[in-house]
């Protein structure tokens, strides 16, 4: 079976104790299936812009990001096109500031309702959905899923999600690594982390690369931000320019019981070296952008 990746950018609106929720029209992969808004994130698209761009598409109104909410994962298999799909859902907290609403047209959605708690519990919902909203998350009903293609995506583009890590200790130290010889920003100082494999969440997969990159334990603590990443030029591993397109989640993450940071040889050679730091001296620092910007400091 062919796996195969994809992003998603969704909101989560409430208005007087009900939420907004779209249906899955007969063009949807799950016709008749709710769910709150959203879709998929295109290639080099922020997934902010993705979800104001998709809130409106499918319901007329006009959105404000208020926070990230969540970031999970789901993988689902459609047996007639041999392809298991993960999808990499960012989750946002939206307020409506325009617009009125109203179905899209010709969309993977035909309705778009306000609903109470009870009400939405009474309709079919996408597992990821119904576990937001804290109902309970019952397999999508059979022989709803549409017939689907998958075209392969351009052999020129390449889309990596992963998960990193503001990682602390007790004292205040930060645990940094540097990234070896070889790949892009080599002898900068990064956080810890990577991308995460097919059918994997962002922070168990957080976790095993704090493990691999440096020998630490880690406990998440808190779902920081989204950053969006895109080269147009990136060198591909034949030499070849790439259409890079990179969706990194960074969350917060303590170490309640530090040891000497070593890198185990399950990091694949593009971690040289992983050390903790004291705040003072972050600022003499060759950091990564991500670093910098997760710290509140300009990159050097």
């Amino acid at each position: 079976m062919q796996q195969r990746r994809r992003v998603g950018a969704y909101g989560v609106c409430r208005d007087d104790g009900r939420v907004l929720l779209v249906r899955g029209s007969a063009s949807a992969q799950f016709p008749g299936v709710w769910q709150v808004p959203g879709g998929g994130v295109e290639h080099a698209e922020h997934p902010v812009h993705a979800v104001a761009r998709e809130v409106a598409e499918e319901t007329g109104l006009t959105v404000e990001v208020a926070g990230l909410r969540a970031v999970v994962a789901d993988v689902i298999h459609f047996p007639e096109a041999d392809v298991a799909m993960h999808t990499d859902r960012l989750v946002f907290d939206l307020t409506v500031v325009d617009g009125a609403l109203r179905d899209e047209r010709d969309g993977t959605t035909d309705l778009a309702r306000w609903l109470t708690p009870d009400e939405a519990a009474e309709v079919p919902l996408m597992p990821f959905t119904a576990e937001l909203l804290g109902l309970p998350v019952t397999p999508l009903p059979a022989g709803r899923a549409r017939r689907a293609s998958f075209p392969p995506p351009p052999a020129d583009r390449r889309l990596r999600f992963g998960a990193y890590g503001l990682v602390t200790d007790p004292a205040g130290r930060v645990l940094l690594t540097m990234i070896a010889d070889g790949y892009p920003g080599a002898g900068r100082w990064h956080l810890p982390g990577g991308g995460t494999d097919h059918g994997e969440q962002p922070v168990p997969a957080l976790l095993r690369e704090l493990v691999e990159e440096s020998g630490q334990l880690g406990r998440v603590t808190e779902l920081v931000a989204v950053d969006n990443l895109h080269n147009p030029a990136a060198l591909g591993p034949e030499g070849r320019p790439l259409d890079w397109h990179g969706v990194r989640v960074v969350y917060r993450v303590v170490v309640e019981a530090p040891t000497e940071p070593r890198v185990t040889e399950l990091a694949g050679g593009s971690t040289a070296r992983a050390a903790w730091f004291d705040p003072a001296e972050l600022a003499g620092l060759p950091l990564t952008e991500i670093a910098a910007w997760s710290m509140g400091r300009p990159s050097r």
